[in-house]
């Protein structure tokens, strides 16, 4: 196959996903695994800030805490929204055949549907398909 020899990858994460150690799950799983704990560590600050007595010493580092993952989480929230966004540029770019030099970080989704264009000399209708 052309490119195998360069890319030795697809020969060994195949091998490394069937061992018990990984637990028969695929690479993209368990890189979402960290990105997961984000939300789940943010939850669980809410939640001991909730119980935690007012003159607690451990209220001010509990408190900062849940600043720094809530930071943490909103940050990583808008980046998974970055990449969806470019993601559905990604399949406006394949659908359109290629031709088009849409894909650039700068350019964004905003909206796509069919419309119906009124035509200025007679008035007639026209379907369209618009990518906004």
């Amino acid at each position: 196959k052309a490119g195998t020899k360069s890319n030795p990858s697809v020969f060994v994460f195949p091998l490394l996903q069937k061992q018990e150690v990984c637990g028969n799950l695929t690479l993209q799983h368990h890189m979402l695994e960290p990105v997961q704990r984000i939300p789940r560590y943010e939850l669980l600050l809410k939640d001991y800030l909730k119980k935690l007595p007012e003159e607690s010493p451990d209220r001010k580092d509990a408190e900062k805490s849940l600043e720094l993952i809530s930071t943490a989480a909103n940050h990583s929230n808008a980046a998974i929204r970055k990449m969806e966004k470019m993601h559905k540029l990604l399949e406006v770019y394949e659908r359109l055949g290629g031709e088009e030099d849409i894909v650039n970080p700068a350019n964004e989704l905003i909206k796509e549907g069919h419309i119906q264009k009124l035509s200025a000399k007679n008035g007639t209708a026209q379907d369209r398909y618009l990518f906004l």
